[in-house]
């Protein structure tokens, strides 16, 4: 059993109207959530398939982060498929810092955040203090240098070119390109 806290107003989501998505994630990753509404604690419990089951904190952490449902869900879809954290507040001092940093990574229309899933095939979310993205290992690693050029303060179009490397990159190795933002 694991435990995974998640924020309040991301219980909505992860419940889903009527309960239906906590329905069809406890189906599909063969897990039972336990809710707790009033503190974003949720019980992930593995009641089949223990390597499914493995997936199912994942999901929910997930939904935590920002991301849809379906999003979510597509951590089931193959083995490959990670969830990878990054905490934009541990690269800052302060607050309006912190804004700064998100606006970078964000982009102008949200223009920079677009170009890292166009580019690399991952589903990313900035949410909070945090960019969460869900993809194969190769494009998590190319959205995860991205994010980190920018919080270092390289400009846009250097990282923009970085992004574009790596796609014809992951198009000339004959990778298998998913995309997986929706």
């Amino acid at each position: 059993m694991q435990h995974v806290k998640i924020p309040q107003d991301r219980i909505g989501v992860l419940i889903g109207e009527g309960g239906e998505t906590m329905r069809e994630i406890e189906e599909r990753a063969e897990v039972r959530l336990d809710i707790d509404s009033e503190t974003g604690s949720v019980k992930v419990e593995k009641v089949g398939d223990p390597i499914t089951g493995l997936k199912g904190p994942e999901i929910v952490k997930a939904i935590g982060r920002g991301f849809k449902p379906e999003d979510a869900l597509m951590l089931l879809d193959d083995d490959m498929v990670m969830l990878d954290v990054i905490d934009i507040s541990a690269a800052t001092r302060n607050r309006n810092e912190l804004k700064r940093q998100k606006g970078r990574l964000i982009g102008e229309n949200g223009r920079t955040r677009e170009l890292m899933e166009d580019l690399t095939g991952a589903s990313v979310v900035i949410y909070g203090t945090t960019l969460a993205t869900i993809g194969g290992p190769e494009q998590v690693d190319a959205v995860r240098e991205a994010a980190e050029m920018i919080l270092d303060g390289a400009p846009h179009g250097t990282v923009y070119s970085y992004l574009e490397r790596r796609h014809n990159e992951m198009k000339h190795k004959g990778m298998e390109y998913h995309q997986f933002s929706g």
